[in-house]
């Protein structure tokens, strides 16, 4: 037993060291890629997952549906590494699945009749899976984007009485409104820098507006084209546009409520009735019981 435990320390110290110097020699890499001036490799798993991506499978993958490459625009993974990574796990996890499908019917269900049950049930989910996953962040992002616009609205406001045009105010929201919008802020920035590549504003707005799909932050990039063209007059329109925004909030807001207040009502009705039921007729209820076993 002696010799067990003091086999099972010198392995652990073994791993430690181990561990310790394979964390001294990355550390060391990383900095001489950083003298040299060269990008610090990538992760194993993260450069296999990109591979897979590239390749013609997963790119197909991406090319056969229109809605994925709008909700990775929607979401914003407009980058071609972060599209592989994407495709990958697209291409990557419904064979996965598929694979546990068939080693946890070989486990449990060795008996079945339709062997080819579970692995398909597994591959479709896993075909499924990422496109819901990536259609519920694009729809939470689409939602902040909404709220965002509430508070963008009032500051482009700002940025216009003390006199900055349309570019130089999304160039300082841009730059300085990376706490109060934190979506927006990264839109303008791509926004702006393709601007600055040489294609001009306003249809860059309209690009951006329907690549998120947000009605709001559409109707707020109409009355900037507006204001680029026309030079003014837009004032009235953005404090219309703000009045609108809260009014629908408000109408949001009282839906909201009133369905809570229903399904409060539900969970009043089953959860506080049966023990209101025991305490005002349980008395009767014994006392009926006493009577009738007399």
């Amino acid at each position: 037993m002696a010799l067990l435990l003091s086999a099972v320390l010198l392995f652990g110290a073994f791993a430690l060291l181990l561990g310790q110097w394979l964390r001294q020699r990355r550390s060391q890499r990383l900095v001489e890629q950083r003298l040299q001036g060269r990008a610090p490799d990538e992760p194993a798993l993260r450069g296999w997952l990109q591979r897979m991506g590239d390749s013609r499978l997963g790119q197909r993958s991406l090319n056969l549906d229109g809605e994925t490459r709008q909700l990775l625009d929607r979401v914003g993974w407009r980058r071609s590494r972060q599209r592989s990574l994407f495709a990958a796990c697209q291409v990557g996890l419904p064979l996965c699945l598929m694979g546990a499908a068939v080693l946890v019917q070989e486990v449990f269900f060795r008996e079945s009749r339709s062997p080819w049950l579970f692995p398909l049930m597994g591959l479709g989910l896993g075909y499924l899976l990422p496109k819901r996953l990536l259609a519920l962040l694009a729809a939470r992002r689409q939602r902040q984007v909404a709220q965002e616009v509430s508070t963008f609205i009032p500051l482009l406001r700002i940025m216009f009485e003390s006199g900055l045009a349309v570019e130089q105010s999304l160039r300082l929201l841009s730059l300085e409104g990376q706490r109060l919008l934190p979506v927006l802020s990264e839109e303008l920035r791509l926004l702006l820098a393709r601007v600055d590549s040489g294609l001009a504003l306003a249809p860059e707005l309209e690009k951006s507006a329907q690549l998120l799909g947000v009605e709001a932050f559409s109707d707020t990039c109409i009355i900037l084209r507006q204001l680029l063209t026309q030079g003014g007059g837009a004032m009235k329109s953005l404090l219309a546009l703000k009045q609108l925004l809260d009014d629908r909030r408000l109408t949001t807001l009282q839906e909201r409520i009133s369905k809570m207040s229903g399904k409060m009502s539900a969970v009043m009705m089953l959860f506080l009735f049966p023990a209101l039921l025991i305490v005002l007729a349980g008395p009767g209820f014994t006392a009926l019981a006493r009577a009738f076993g007399a």
